[in-house]
């Protein structure tokens, strides 16, 4: 059956509209990538205080480090579905569209997006715990034990952690999108982790026109002025089969929607 959408959200879907797309687990799950939550999360088989946070990695690296080494594994073998090759062609049709994500899965960028604020770091990336220089590491098979930096020190996997900061500059870089956007989308996050939850209030006290894009509502949805229950998949496709020829480069400062 087709997505019925409003004729507001239709009106909005033109290039000069500043779009933000903020993702979560649920856009990764329809690809087959577990999530941490629900029936069948992965917080249901591990615990999370022994293997995603920073105490966890100082106790037993080895063992923190393969089970991001099986997920690497796990994920590599995973392909981008409908819903991130809509976003990404979004990026290339909206004149100033941004991504938010709370996935670490990198299977955004494999889709074709660009312009990313991943606001939970990226498994594909490591980091040292001694100087903070950050690298990517794209084998699909990691060593059992942490390697080290030149400078000696350990590497992690270049994700945040339970108890953490986020990185530098990056929800403030994300704030800054939402307050200045037109049309905000919220798809497949459950709205429960914070500060990211923030973001869809953020969007609607700022203007923005909210659409929720979740298999069931989630705890923000009383934020969204249009909540499209479905999955994703199927959703958002049909949103970007409505965008219309116009490629974004041809918006003019005249006709800039906010």
């Amino acid at each position: 059956m087709p997505v019925q959408f409003s004729s507001k959200l239709q009106s909005l879907l033109i290039p000069p509209t500043r779009v933000v797309v903020f993702t979560g687990a649920g856009i990764s799950a329809e690809s087959g990538v577990p999530t941490f939550r629900g029936e069948n999360g992965l917080w249901n088989e591990f615990r999370v205080e022994e293997l995603a946070t920073p105490q966890a990695f100082a106790a037993h690296p080895g063992r923190v480090w393969e089970w991001y080494g099986w997920r690497r594994q796990l994920i590599a073998r995973i392909q981008p579905n409908p819903a991130h090759l809509a976003v990404a062609k979004f990026e290339k049709y909206f004149a100033n569209c941004c991504l938010v994500t709370q996935n670490v899965d990198g299977l955004h960028s494999r889709a074709g997006s660009e312009r990313i604020l991943r606001l939970h770091g990226d498994i594909w990336e490591v980091r040292c715990v001694a100087c903070g220089l950050h690298g990517t590491d794209l084998r699909e098979v990691l060593p059992s034990l942490p390697p080290c930096c030149e400078c000696g020190g350990t590497l992690r996997p270049g994700v945040v952690w339970f108890g953490e900061m986020l990185p530098a500059g990056v929800f403030e870089s994300a704030v800054q999108a939402v307050e200045s956007c037109g049309l905000f989308f919220s798809v497949g996050t459950s709205a429960e982790v914070f500060p990211a939850a923030q973001l869809p209030a953020i969007a609607r006290r700022h203007g923005a026109y909210v659409v929720e894009v979740n298999i069931e509502r989630s705890a923000a949805a009383h934020e969204a002025h249009e909540v499209l229950l479905g999955k994703a998949g199927e959703i958002l496709p049909e949103l970007a089969a409505h965008l219309q020829d116009t490629p974004a480069g041809r918006s003019t400062p005249e006709t800039e929607s906010r």
